[in-house]
């Protein structure tokens, strides 16, 4: 009945509908005009026939719309949205009835004094926006002009908070060119708002909505600057925001700024010292991280219904990048070492190579070095056998690797250096995104040089240990400022850093250079090792004196060794040296293999820290959760290459205390098997997953619902392996989680494509029939099902054989079961078996159409009933029981005609209605019975 049904009740006043409209509308009894505003639409149905009726309705509602009652406005203004629906139908009718009428009642409400008022209105507008029912035109001149209004410096503020929140909502909602042209200036404006800090909050909580809206070039000009000012605003709930919606600004943003600007923007805020802002970026850390994502390094990449594909690389980068080589005793994290023998200037390559050549012909030593701005240019003089050149660069992705190869020379001829970059692409550092670079001391370097002039043969080595140890103290300095608040955890995780840093700044270079040809130059080969030596334990000092706080001092630290065949004998000396620097800095392999070159490694460190216990402590409780959900996120972005990085924390997560972590890596660990690919599953996955297979029912459940998915992507010798402990899945902690047997049943029916039919009667089969006697419906339902699709499996593939071992069993087990559902569930059997063709027809009347007919005399009606829709709403319907002559179509015609006749009015039924849809319902089913 509608609202409005009394304006047509003849007689009552002697007034047509439309002056009894009036009437009411403007009663002197409020409810009265809260019916009337209540029941606009059905107004407007009634009289839109009629031009002139219309209209004269929309002035009744313009009026309405001034009513000094707020309920009744409230009411108006929650009938504009079906109102402008019904308009927008009519648009033929009535063109710009809406736009002259209605939306000027929208924009004057957004100003009403009235709380409630407001809020209908603003929810109104989302809603006209969100259906595309408002015009441009009147957007940009009706909608925006009153928002800027009331978001301007003088508005008043509980105005302004509302103003700003509907500009935020409604960016999604407009173009581009409007968003950018109209509603950015002033929400930049708003972002610096020094008055209310509500008005920040809102801005940066909409921060990412408003860069998506813009696009790109827009965020990275406007909107980044004023994402670093929120992000330091004074007030944490500011900082909070920001660090809730950092991978939706990540994302609209390019690799370049992502990584040298928001990288060290989000470091900042996982340092911060209010719990709560830390709490939020670590929750945060994962997704952003995400957003260094690249297909073509990863492999992977994401189709649109959101399951991940395979995608082969031009250049396949495989796990032997950071295990040593064959030929060399070089140990690099996630980079290729290359050697150049040629007598070129050293260069910067885009790729590494993979000849292994130059590697075995001369040792090399390969020195991560982090970048600073001190460069200095090392001497080309040949006055050395030979020479390490230290290479400090400020470029954005470069991280200087020189390796120098010392080949054999005269003392009248020198071939020089030998040496070639890493792959700006391939390698980042740590040290730059954590502090802006160290301060020009090139004057300190002048004095240090002319202090060497005596070594102006051999000066190149000198002056990379004096630049170095230069660089080490600057770094010193600043961690002996924060020894004063070691306390803070926050401090704790920039002087671990900074530490590394100082590892890192460690130049190590030898000259193993020892000639039995002139007395000269073993001479100048024993000055430049003491040297080296003396310049180690200077900086080893420095080191030890801050070892207090630096717990990771070898992350960026990096030293490989080759040897060279055709001085063996030659550097027996150096290579003793190297091997017992190496003994006395035992982390550094396991440092190693944590570097990787896809995203900025001190997002990595803190990410991989999410997993110590003092973190739980300090920043969430439910932090070692969030490591676990983005991990899969986390290793797509990092590729399986660098798996290496992920692998211990995976390990740790996965023998969590917290079931809840446990459980979360138990749901994707599926996914992470398709990112690190069948070898490395097969390797670290599968015991975690066995691991998880015997773990309690909340992390089980996990396994279970992607048990195909994973099971799918291991070997098959792999894979039958798993084939007995599947049984273990039918015994559950609680006999009451009936759900779990429920999603076996499921799985299994998926499973059964992996396996051959011997493996699937031996295995499956028992498992099948157990769940087809549960003692709930739903799980015995889709475990019919399983039976089901395991027969059509066997006449598949031609295992007839083990189809009629199966057969019997069935008519054994549940045709002549003692319990009525036993034998429902035969003729459940039998039904689903001709009404999928899963076995020949002459097979099934052979073997099982006797004792399903049989089932005709069953003392229960429940059995009777569902006999009687198997005969005649799914044999009786097939082509082979159809044609004329069929010696079994007698006898179940006969068997249709003595249900018709049934005592029981259901069993009647269901044997003479004819079906409808040749589908059976099993839900229906099962409710029925």
């Amino acid at each position: 009945m509608r609202i409005t049904a009394f304006l047509d009740i003849p007689g009552q006043d002697n007034l047509t509908p439309l002056a009894r409209l009036e009437k009411y509308a403007f009663s002197e009894n409020i409810f009265n005009r809260q019916i009337i505003a209540r029941g606009l639409l059905d107004v407007f149905r009634d009289f839109s026939n009629n031009e002139e009726d219309f209209l004269t309705v929309m002035e009744i509602v313009v009026r309405l719309s001034e009513d000094a009652e707020p309920t009744v406005r409230t009411e108006l203004m929650e009938q504009i949205p079906p109102i402008a629906i019904f308009l927008q139908e009519s648009r033929p009718n009535f063109p710009t009835a809406f736009s002259d009428y209605l939306m000027p009642i929208v924009v004057r409400y957004l100003t009403d004094p009235n709380n409630q008022v407001r809020k209908a209105s603003q929810e109104a507008l989302l809603i006209l926006l969100e259906q595309e029912l408002i015009a441009q035109n009147d957007i940009e001149n009706k909608v925006c002009p009153i928002l800027l209004d009331l978001s301007a410096p003088d508005s008043d503020d509980e105005y302004k908070v509302e103003a700003v929140n509907i500009i935020c909502k409604m960016a999604s909602m407009l173009s581009k060119t409007i968003v950018e042209r109209m509603l950015l200036p002033r929400f930049c404006e708003l972002c610096g708002d020094g008055k209310l800090f509500q008005v920040r909050k809102v801005c940066a909580a909409s921060f990412g909505d408003i860069c998506n809206a813009v696009g790109q070039e827009a965020t990275e000009r406007f909107l980044i600057p004023k994402f670093f000012e929120l992000c330091s605003d004074s007030v944490w709930g500011m900082r909070k925001a920001c660090a809730e919606c950092f991978m939706a600004v990540s994302y609209t943003t390019s690799p370049e700024v992502r990584r040298s600007k928001l990288s060290p923007l989000f470091i900042n805020l996982i340092s911060d010292p209010c719990r709560w802002v830390r709490q939020a970026a670590f929750q945060s850390l994962g997704p952003f991280i995400s957003t260094f994502a690249n297909p073509s390094s990863a492999g992977l990449y994401i189709r649109e219904d959101g399951t991940l594909s395979i995608r082969p690389s031009a250049q396949d980068v495989t796990s032997s990048s950071c295990q040593p080589g064959n030929n060399a005793n070089i140990t690099s994290a996630s980079t290729n070492i290359v050697s150049s023998s040629s007598e070129q200037p050293t260069e910067i390559k885009s790729e590494s190579s993979s000849d292994g050549t130059s590697a075995e012909a001369n040792p090399l030593i390969c020195v991560e070095t982090p970048r600073t701005d001190l460069l200095k240019e090392g001497s080309n003089s040949c006055g050395s056998p030979g020479e390490a050149l230290a290479r400090l660069s400020q470029n954005d992705n470069t991280t200087a690797c020189v390796i120098e190869g010392i080949k054999d020379c005269h003392v009248s001829n020198c071939r020089g250096v030998n040496s070639r970059f890493q792959s700006a692409e391939d390698v980042f550092n740590t040290f730059l995104y954590w502090r802006p670079p160290l301060p020009d001391i090139s004057q300190d370097l002048e004095l240090l040089q002319s202090k060497t002039e005596k070594h102006e043969e051999g000066c190149s080595v000198s002056k990379a240990i004096c630049n170095n140890c230069v660089a080490s103290s600057e770094i010193k300095k600043v961690l002996e400022s924060l020894q004063e608040h070691m306390d803070d955890p926050d401090v704790q995780a920039q002087v671990q850093v900074l530490s590394a840093a100082l590892r890192a700044a460690q130049f190590e270079s030898i000259n193993d250079y020892e000639t039995k040809h002139t007395e000269e130059s073993n001479g100048k080969l024993q000055n430049e090792l003491s040297t080296f030596e003396a310049s180690h334990a200077t900086v080893e000092k420095n080191t030890l004196s801050s070892s207090s706080f630096q717990d990771d001092v070898s992350d960026q630290s990096t030293t490989s060794i080759l040897k060279s065949k055709e001085s063996e004998e030659q550097h027996n000396g150096t290579i003793e040296f190297l091997e017992k620097e190496q003994h006395h800095n035992p982390p550094i392999e396991d440092d190693k293999s944590k570097l990787q070159d896809i995203i900025p490694q001190p997002l990595l460190d803190q990410y991989l820290s999410m997993t110590d216990p003092a973190r739980a402590q300090t920043v969430d409780t439910e932090i070692a959760k969030h490591c676990a959900y983005s991990l899969p996120g986390v290793a797509l972005t990092l590729g399986r290459q660098n798996w290496h990085c992920l692998k211990d924390t995976y390990e740790t997560l996965a023998a969590d205390v917290q079931w809840k972590v446990r459980r979360t890596l138990a749901f994707s660990i599926h996914e992470l098997a398709v990112i690190l690919g069948d070898q490395l599953t097969a390797a670290d996955l599968v015991p975690i997953f066995n691991g998880f297979l015997k773990d309690l029912d909340e992390v089980r459940i996990g396994v279970l619902k992607h048990l195909y998915d994973f099971l799918k992507l291991l070997h098959a010798d792999k894979r039958r392996e798993y084939l007995y402990q599947l049984q273990e899945f039918v015994v559950t902690d609680n006999s009451r989680n009936w759900r779990f047997r429920y999603e076996l049943a499921e799985q299994l029916i998926l499973i059964l494509e992996l396996y051959n039919p011997n493996d699937v009667y031996d295995y499956l089969r028992h498992i099948a029939l157990t769940l087809c006697s549960d003692k709930v419906s739903e799980v015995r339902w889709i475990s019919f099902k399983l039976v089901v699709a395991i027969l059509q499996k066997f006449y598949a593939n031609n295992a007839n054989a083990l189809g009629l071992n199966l057969i019997n069993e069935l008519v054994a087990r549940f045709r002549h079961c003692s319990k009525w559902i036993g034998r429902q569930a035969f003729a459940f059997i039998c039904q689903a078996l001709v009404e999928e063709e899963c076995m020949p027809v002459d097979h099934f009347v052979e073997h099982l159409l006797p004792s399903l007919l049989s089932l005709a005399s069953d003392p229960v009606p429940n059995v009777r009933v569902l006999l009687a829709k198997a005969l005649r709403q799914t044999l009786l319907e097939k082509a082979y029981f159809k044609s004329v002559g069929n010696p079994h179509l007698e006898a179940v015609e006969e068997t249709v005609l003595a249900l018709q006749s049934d005592r029981d009015q259901d069993v009647c039924f269901f044997a003479t209605v004819k079906p409808k849809l040749n589908n059976m319902d099993t839900t229906s089913l099962e409710k029925q019975n």
